[in-house]
């Protein structure tokens, strides 16, 4: 089924336009500019900062002159997740679209559903000249998948806007009005090697994991592999003579796991104990994850290698300090039944020449507990004398028991569906909170379509949902008066 066939025809042409150019966090400056193209050609007042956000204003509709502006946001970057055999370098190939009549996904890699669909229906919105609502503030950030640093520099000053309306939710019918906090960890431990050629090499992989987003799965329990491996050679350390030569898996600090690969060094006598063991946890694992991820793997071969191993006692160290660190979910919400409060996400794990390093995502809806959480951090990593730094620090957005645009949206979405919303927290950041944060007063919700498995190849987004959640915004944007 050909794109441009799909409806809202206009929402889907821009997401093929932005589609059209590489996204990934960090790489936004085409995308951005795109934005700024489309303000250009539609004779529409922007501002581009430095950091490549985008604002783009329009003036409102014929009877909407007294109205106060609207801001409709959304965030220009996308996780960059792709199959491990699928050769694309997506800092400077586009993804290839495909659809099957029910979904828009991706060729083997992640759609950027999260968070395109908002700026394609935000630019749509834009284009037509027929749409009814006030004057519209739309605000494009960037660097939301890695520490929301495009909201964080953004010049609130230039909005009037006290409305927000966040397109970056990913399941229709739910409306978001709150969301944790968090912030991103980094730590880094210096190493040893020496020669290790008098032993057998050997090359374990943990994959098959289904991994996914760190806030919006993590209650669903799926396996961690850097968690996995660390407890595996952990038990086999205290058994047999192995030292760590290489150790790495992940890419981005807000993706759980799904795949880790260590090479190990094992003094002879010791192969076979060893080849038991690592046979003994994949049984463990299959059964361990038999529903959460059926297909986890656990394979090991031995291979030729001259590389240099992390000596006897850094090993011991590194495997002691990836054992003994916190993982997954840490404290369930006692206000909202099954949300998840504070977590943590061990996303990059790598050993390099001289330096173990781990890139955690840090959330929780308390404050307070995030700030314990990251004191326990410090702790673990002091005490295994490391180094580590905090960055990309954005509050939580907390439940607001009073909200005309709460009450606009469930009552437009009533209206339009017959069915009554569903108003929710999320343990997923939304750049609501820092915008909330910088413009005291702000009144915010967050809803979208229906997104599955964002930040991983099986990304899809709804066809009938886009067209449903759209008609929904036009109906808010056209009761804002």
């Amino acid at each position: 089924m050909e794109i441009k066939s799909l409806k809202p025809a206009k929402v889907f042409e821009y997401f093929e336009y932005l589609s059209s150019v590489p996204h990934g966090s960090g790489n936004t400056k085409a995308i951005s500019d795109l934005c700024v193209k489309f303000a250009k050609e539609h004779n529409l007042k922007y501002i581009q900062d430095d950091m490549n956000n985008v604002i783009i204003y329009k003036d409102a509709s014929a009877g909407y002159e007294n109205s106060a502006p609207v801001i409709l946001q959304g965030h220009l970057d996308m996780v960059c997740a792709k199959e491990d055999d699928y050769d694309i370098d997506m800092a400077v190939t586009p993804i290839k679209l495909m659809c099957d009549g029910e979904f828009l996904y991706a060729d083997r890699t992640s759609l950027g559903g999260d968070n395109i669909i908002a700026v394609a229906s935000i630019l749509s919105i834009l284009d037509d000249p027929a749409v009814k609502a006030p004057a519209i503030e739309a605000v494009f950030t960037v660097d939301e998948e890695t520490g929301m640093f495009g909201a964080a520099a953004l010049d609130t000053s230039v909005l009037k806007g006290k409305t927000l309306i966040n397109l970056d939710s990913e399941e229709e019918g739910v409306f978001t009005v709150g969301c944790a906090g968090g912030a991103r960890y980094n730590a880094d431990f210096p190493v040893n090697r020496e020669d290790a050629f008098s032993s057998k090499y050997f090359e374990i992989v943990i994959d098959g994991l289904l991994g996914g987003h760190s806030g919006c799965d993590i209650d669903k329990e799926r396996g961690m592999s850097h968690r996995l491996m660390a407890r595996m050679l952990f038990d086999a350390s205290k058994h047999v003579n192995l030292r760590l030569v290489k150790l790495y898996g992940g890419k981005f600090d807000n993706v759980i796991p799904l795949k880790t690969t260590a090479v190990v060094s094992v003094k002879r006598k010791d192969v076979d104990l060893f080849l038991n063991i690592v046979n003994e946890y994949s049984e463990i694992f299959k059964n361990e994850f038999k529903t959460s991820d059926p297909d986890i793997r656990t394979s090991v071969k031995e291979i030729d290698c001259n590389e240099k191993a992390v000596n006897s006692g850094d090993t011991v160290k590194i495997l002691k300090l990836l054992n003994i660190l916190p993982y997954g979910i840490q404290n369930m919400s006692m206000d909202i039944k099954g949300l998840v409060e504070t977590s943590l996400n061990m996303g990059v794990l790598e050993l390099k020449d001289d330096s173990l390093h781990f890139s955690y995502s840090v959330r929780s809806s308390v404050g307070s507990r995030k700030e314990e959480l990251l004191a326990r951090l410090n702790t673990i990593v002091e005490l295994f004398g490391g180094r580590y730094e905090v960055s990309g620090k954005y509050p939580a957005w907390e439940y607001s028991k009073e909200s005309p645009i709460r009450d606009l949206c469930c009552k437009a979405y009533k209206d339009i569906t017959g069915k009554d919303a569903v108003i929710s927290a999320t343990h997923g950041g939304l750049e609501c909170g820092l915008l909330i944060d910088k413009m005291p007063g702000l009144d915010a919700i967050s809803f979208g379509p229906d997104l599955r498995d964002v930040h991983s190849v099986r990304e899809k987004l709804g066809i009938k949902s886009t067209e449903r959640m759209y008609e929904l915004v036009l109906k808010i944007l056209e009761n804002c008066k």
